[in-house]
Formats: C-alpha cells, sequence, structure tokens
C-alpha cells in the first residue's frame, strides 16, 4: 500500500517532522500528569505512515484502551520518514512497539529477526479467523514457517476523472467499458495545445497504481513464475510502449508531474485523468476541488485480453521482537484483525478490509465519490510484484525509467536493460 507514499496538496507535510504524537483516549501529549508521556514499557507506541488514516486509526485505538485499558501512542508520518524511523530503531534496538509492514520490506526485517514471531498466539487465537484473509497477503507476512504479522488491509486500483472537463469537451464519462486505445483518444481530446490541460500524468514511480496495471492487462508481466524479469516479455514491452505514446502526447512535461506530483496536478484541475489506489480516498475526500468535480471508474481493459486487472496489496500490522510489551503488542495486533475491527476500519473510511466481504462499508462511507469501481476490480486482481530483496531492484527500475519519460532513452531499449539488471539483483538474492 505504497501510497500511501504520495499525498494532496492539502495534506503536504515536511519530510522530517511527525505531524502528530496523540495518546489513546485522545488526550494530547503535553507532559501533564494525565495523557502525558509515558515511559516505554507502560504504553504501546503505534506507528503508521499514512497522515490520512490517522483519525481514523486513532478511533480504533481508542476502542483498544477502552476494552483493555492498555493505553496507546500514535506516530503518523509520511512515507520516507516511517522507513528512516524503523530502519534507525532496528539499528539502535529502539523500534515502535507496533507499526505497519509493507511486501517492499516484509523479508528484509523478518528475515533478520526484527520483528515479534506471533506463530503460536495467531493459530491458538479465538479472536481471528485468518481464512478471511487473502492468501497472498497472509504469505507476505510469513517468514522461514512463521508468521509475522496480521493482514491489516487490501488496496486496488481504479481511474480518477474531472467530470467538469469531461463536460466540457461533450465526452461521457468512463463507465468501465474502455478499451486502453480508446482511453488514449479520449486523453487525446482533453489535452491542450497550450499546455493548460492534460489528458493523464504518471510518473516512473506511480507503478503499482499506473502502468503496471497496462502491463499485466496487456499479458506482459513484471516479474515471471520462476522470479525472473518480464521486462523482455513482448507483451511487456507493447504496454510500457504504450505508456511512452502516453508519456509523449498527452502527459505533462516529465519535469512537472516528478516536482508537482500527479495527484497535486489532478487537485488542481491541471490533468483530466489519473490512476490511483484505494489508499487515496481519504485524502481526495478533503479536496475541496477533487470533491466537487471528479469521480472513480474502473481501469480501462485491453482490447486483445479483455482483461481489466489491477495489481493489489495488503498491509500487515507487526511488532517489534525488543518491545517490551509483546503481550500486549499482539493484543493490539489481534484487536486490529478481528471481524469487528475490520468492519469498522471500512464503515470508517480508512481503508477497504481485508477480511473477506466487508469493505462495502468503505464504499458506503462517503456520497461524495462513487468508490465502487475499486471493489469491482477485485474481479481481475494480480498481487504487487516482489521477491525476497525487492527494493534491491525496484528502486532501479523506477530510475531506469526516468530516462525514457525524460525523452532521453528509447523505451523498448530502456525495458531490455531493466530486465538484465533485474536478473542480476534477483540472482544476487539467493548468494
Amino acid at each position: 500500500m505504497k501510497n500511501k507514499k504520495r499525498l494532496i496538496a492539502a495534506g503536504l507535510v515536511g519530510t522530517m517532522a511527525l505531524t502528530m504524537l496523540t495518546a489513546c483516549g485522545g488526550k494530547s501529549n503535553d507532559g501533564g500528569s494525565e495523557g502525558g508521556s509515558s515511559k516505554k514499557g507502560d504504553t504501546l507506541t503505534v506507528a503508521i505512515w499514512d497522515t490520512a488514516q490517522q483519525k481514523g486509526i486513532q478511533t480504533l485505538l481508542d476502542d483498544f484502551t477502552a476494552e483493555t485499558g492498555i493505553k496507546c501512542q500514535l506516530q503518523a508520518m509520511d512515507w520516507s520518514s516511517y522507513w528512516t524511523l524503523l530502519e534507525a530503531g532496528a539499528t539502535g534496538g529502539d523500534m515502535p512497539d507496533v507499526f505497519w509492514m509493507h511486501s517492499n520490506e516484509a523479508v528484509r526485517y523478518m528475515s533478520n529477526g526484527k520483528l515479534l514471531d506471533i506463530t503460536e498466539k495467531v493459530a491458538n487465537s479465538e479472536k481471528l479467523e485468518m481464512d478471511k484473509f487473502p492468501e497472498d497477503i497472509k504469505e507476505m507476512y510469513v517468514y522461514d514457517g512463521k508468521t509475522y504479522a496480521v493482514p491489516k488491509d487490501i488496496d486496488t486500483i481504479a481511474m480518477w476523472y474531472n467530470k467538469t472537463m469531461f463536460d466540457e469537451a461533450g465526452i461521457p464519462y468512463p463507465d468501465g467499458s474502455w478499451t486502453w486505445d480508446e482511453f488514449y483518444e479520449i486523453a487525446e481530446k482533453l489535452t491542450k495545445d497550450d499546455g493548460s490541460q492534460y489528458g493523464f500524468a504518471a510518473n516512473p514511480s506511480n507503478e503499482q497504481d499506473t502502468w503496471m496495471n497496462i502491463i499485466y492487462s496487456m499479458g506482459g508481466c513484471v516479474l515471471t513464475e520462476d522470479n525472473k524479469s518480464g521486462f523482455t516479455d513482448p507483451n511487456t514491452i507493447k504496454a510500457m510502449e504504450f505508456v511512452d505514446k502516453c508519456i509523449k502526447n498527452v502527459m505533462p512535461p516529465a519535469s512537472v508531474m516528478s516536482e508537482t506530483g500527479t495527484d497535486v496536478l489532478f487537485g488542481s484541475g491541471k490533468v483530466a485523468m489519473i490512476s490511483q489506489g484505494s489508499w487515496m480516498v481519504s485524502g481526495f475526500k478533503d479536496n475541496e476541488y477533487i470533491a466537487a468535480n471528479c469521480d472513480v471508474a474502473r481501469l480501462p481493459k485491453d482490447a486483445t485480453t479483455g482483461r481489466s486487472v489491477s495489481l493489489y496489496n495488503g498491509l500487515g500490522w507487526a511488532a517489534s521482537a525488543d518491545t517490551s510489551m509483546p503481550d500486549e503488542a499482539y493484543q493490539l495486533i489481534e484487536f486490529f484483525g478481528t471481524k469487528e475491527m475490520q468492519q469498522k476500519q471500512a464503515d470508517l473510511g480508512v481503508t477497504m478490509a481485508a477480511y473477506e466481504g466487508l469493505s462495502e462499508g468503505w464504499v458506503n462511507n462517503t456520497d461524495v465519490f462513487n468508490l465502487q469501481p475499486y471493489l469491482d476490480a477485485m474481479d481481475d486482481i494480480v498481487f504487487r510484484p516482489h521477491t525476497n530483496s525487492t527494493l534491491a531492484w525496484w528502486n532501479e527500475m523506477c530510475e531506469m525509467l526516468k530516462k525514457p519519460w525524460n525523452g532521453e532513452a528509447d523505451m523498448a531499449e530502456t525495458c531490455e536493460e531493466i530486465a538484465a539488471m533485474m536478473d542480476e539483483k534477483i540472482a544476487e538474492e539467493s548468494n
């Protein structure tokens, strides 16, 4: 749930500062005798990387405190600061007690003994129904036969569009029936020659939420079943050349998108369409322009395969192996994974539930947007590509794509170069 990476303009925060530090029960951390700072050992520290989810998570923590009497302290920050904090804590032995884990980093933290082993507790739990969670997400947080996290949520991808721009151009709203070729034709019509408006926007870093979905829809892949790069697959190259056509003809200059962010461009009326993950909904609801002018549709399908593929991912609630409160930390993780709390998470509009069949509450949480396309996307989903050391090749993959995005390299040749790099990095994982 990378998106947990990008925040809309109204929610932008400094990369160095935590946005809030509050105590469970809603009391401020002002140093007073009630709700003041607590020594490690009597209060669980809880860390997340999405400030848009902060209010809802705090509500769940308040429920936990009311039920158990266990105090908590929530730290909400941006994506980069979160991983900096976690890595520093892992190195110095002072990690938060309970925190989110992501597919990018899971194996690294599990294999290095940094996460609390909760295998027996999960197996013997009378509160968890683990068979109700997606297998891919559960397996992501199992290493060497041991369980280290309980699924938190699931995310899918959909297309956001500007209704006002469509109305002005006399173009019907997307309804999920478009092919990617039709999408391109409409994006061309919505792109103005004077540079004041573009049909679409995407960065190399918009992988899960944009171009990887196109790859899988068109029959390609990022990783093969035997963990080799899929970038030499003709269908992958075909998809990336389609992306290249979009970059050249219906997107803002790459420098503009990288400096401003596609969500910010969309939220300021510069772009007619972007594809985004369900994790962005909380933030988009708070953006006055998006709430007034925009809505959601399912991703287009490929004309040849007929598939409209959405990548999906799911976070896990994990705990530090060095927590001074292991029983209480597990108790909170278990609490988040119960059917009741998964339902409440969805009903509060925090995120889609990982627990099967509970995300209708998330869809119905708001009448600002039609969120049904995110649930419809579950009809054809592919789990976010990963290996034991995903970031070893993932970050370099995105970096290499900047050249064709900037018009400095051929897309097909770059795909071949990415494939060679990925295969080398992945081979090193087993050495």
